[in-house]
């Protein structure tokens, strides 16, 4: 799909589901469609389209792939209604928005401005039109994918007892600024807390803070509990790095262990079991297939290769998690789950993380996560990291 056919392919949609129209206010909703991320209303009706830009009007003018005439500047949601939906309406008319991102304020201006029209969410539609991605889009994540490589490179050359996670975590992170990565991550939901991304060692890596359902590290204080800490790193530590990247508005996310000294045998034979396991998965991902029979099957096979107990876990008193991972693109999480309840089928363009965990009770907590591309043929591994528990010197 052309990128000027995105608004079209909307338009359709919109029509099919009796909507008069849509107004659209979330920047990564903003972007997609229209290529810049100023503060903006994309108003979009079955015969017509307007972008009102809050904020930013040059900006906006100079980067979108939208013509000038469809751009204006406009700061009040209730103009931008009057203009693209005059009264009177047809009765019963609804107008989609993003009712998962609405606030309550917004949502007084929406109802005065449209005089009865009531409110669908459109959100659904959208994000299941951004889950193909075009070549430009998957290029943009390799780059995420390359600037997450060159912060384990750095991992591997600083990684040393006597540090803390916080330093280790801070040359990651500068390696991955380097590299190109913007800085910030996006997902859609409100008053999410993340730090830069969960790293964590020794006995962090039992941490899963209630602000993410994964392993989250511990922090470093109780307003932000995950990421780093200031622990210092031991000899013979297991070290969980998962810091994701964003470049060009695109993300990437992968997961890698790092052991100070030579790991026990037993943790070793984990790693190969978990990656074992994430192979088969992956050779089984090809378009067609229903991501509730390829999260059925991971679970099915971790118990064959007596994983059972420790696979998705989080220990005694959290539930195991019932996802292998999640789409990646605009926003570091977005659909599709990759979850035993979704009833949706892989399909070419799709970029995916797969992230899997094993936390052993009373003993070791492992992680390999990395971000794919579904081809026409199957999937392609998109992240650069060698998929090996890296040994530094102790």
């Amino acid at each position: 799909m052309l990128k000027t056919e995105r608004i079209s392919h909307l338009q359709g949609i919109i029509q099919n589901h009796g909507l008069a129209g849509a107004v659209l206010f979330h920047s990564r909703d903003i972007v997609y469609y229209t290529n810049t991320a100023q503060p903006s209303f994309l108003v979009i009706r079955p015969d017509d389209y307007m972008l009102f830009v809050r904020r930013g009007l040059d900006f906006a003018l100079n980067e979108s792939w939208l013509d000038a005439g469809r751009i204006a500047g406009e700061r009040s949601l209730e103009k931008v209604i009057e203009t693209m939906f005059p009264w009177p309406g047809l009765a019963g008319e609804k107008i989609g928005t993003e009712l998962d991102l609405l606030t309550i304020p917004q949502a007084r201006v929406m109802n005065r401005a449209l005089n009865g029209r009531g409110l669908a969410d459109i959100s659904p539609a959208v994000l299941r039109q951004r889950m193909i991605k075009d070549e430009d889009e998957v290029d943009c994540i390799r780059k995420a994918c390359s600037a997450i490589h060159a912060g384990h490179l750095a991992a591997v050359s600083v990684l040393r007892p006597g540090i803390t996670e916080l330093e280790l975590a801070a040359a990651v992170e500068n390696a991955q600024r380097i590299a190109g990565h913007e800085g910030c991550f996006f997902i859609r939901a409100p008053d999410f807390v993340m730090s830069r991304g969960p790293l964590a060692s020794g006995e962090n890596l039992r941490c899963t803070s209630g602000t993410l359902y994964t392993l989250s590290g511990a922090g470093l204080s109780n307003a932000v509990p995950t990421g780093p800490s200031r622990r210092i790193i031991k000899p013979f530590d297991l070290i969980l790095i998962d810091i994701p990247t964003c470049i060009e508005g695109y993300h990437a996310d992968q997961s890698r262990m790092y052991s100070v000294g030579r790991p026990h045998s037993r943790a070793n034979d984990l790693f190969e079991k978990l990656k074992a396991l994430a192979d088969h998965i992956i050779q089984n991902m090809r378009p067609g297939i229903a991501i509730k029979d390829l999260a059925g099957d991971a679970f099915s096979e971790a118990a064959g290769i007596g994983l059972k107990d420790s696979f998705m876990m989080f220990g005694e008193k959290i539930p195991r998690a019932h996802f292998i991972g999640h789409g990646v693109g605009l926003e570091i999480n977005e659909p599709p789950m990759l979850s035993s309840n979704v009833d949706v089928v892989l399909s070419p363009g799709m970029t995916l993380a797969l992230e899997l965990h094993l936390m052993e009770p009373g003993a070791y907590t492992l992680k390999l996560e990395d971000t794919l591309h579904i081809t026409p043929t199957g999937a392609e591994i998109l992240t650069l990291s060698p998929r090996l528990m890296v040994e530094v010197q102790a």
